[in-house]
């Protein structure tokens, strides 16, 4: 479904209004443009990635540096996109801009994969039913930290390639999930970590 803008198609947000996005844990995805190859190829099952794709990598593990409040603690490269499980402690505030990496070789999954954060969904749902209207009258005025933190990690990766003379763009927007429970966390952690396996039958495989 699409929205018309100033004569241009724009996509609804699919981001739950009710919830304020600064505490919980989160599955993102965010795509390259047109879903180009830009972060690098899978062979034989593996991730090999490019120079902008180690450095997103380098981003994604380094980004609590840089957003206290934020840990990746899973996440997987692919050719076009990237997922991770993002979550937010709600202890600090978001900080400056993401913006590190020294260019390591691919290390594609964080491997806290067997431990996720105690109770992942603690503190996730904070509105009440008798305050639902003046929870979304207050979440439609905030920015959340997801956000921040994503829109931080993209600025930089952007920044890079530019600096650099790499070929490089994204899709406007990420994905968001809430995740809700600790089962949920299970089955996207083992998607995440099979991503590379089943590269061909993914919903954004382009060969």
């Amino acid at each position: 479904m699409t929205d018309k803008f100033q004569n241009r198609y724009r996509i609804p947000s699919t981001r739950a209004t009710w919830h304020d996005y600064n505490v919980g844990s989160y599955f993102i995805t965010i795509c390259t443009k047109k879903r180009e190859h830009y972060f690098g190829e899978i062979a034989n099952h593996e991730m090999i990635l490019s120079e902008i794709g180690k450095w997103a990598v380098e981003n994604l593990e380094q980004i609590t540096n840089h957003y206290p409040d934020c840990e990746i603690p899973v996440y997987v490269a692919m050719p076009n996109h990237l997922h991770a499980i993002v979550v937010i402690n709600g202890n600090n505030r978001v900080g400056g801009g993401c913006n590190v990496g020294d260019g390591r070789d691919d290390v594609h999954i964080v491997s806290t994969l067997s431990q996720p954060p105690s109770n992942p969904i603690q503190n996730n749902l904070r509105w009440k039913n008798d305050r639902v209207d003046e929870k979304m009258q207050s979440v439609s005025h905030r920015r959340g930290r997801v956000s921040v933190a994503m829109g931080g990690f993209k600025r930089a990766i952007t920044q890079y390639a530019h600096q650099n003379n790499i070929e490089f763009a994204w899709q406007e927007r990420f994905y968001d999930h809430i995740i809700r429970d600790n089962a949920e966390y299970r089955r996207i952690e083992e998607y995440i970590i099979n991503n590379p396996d089943n590269w061909q039958t993914d919903k954004f495989y382009n060969p």
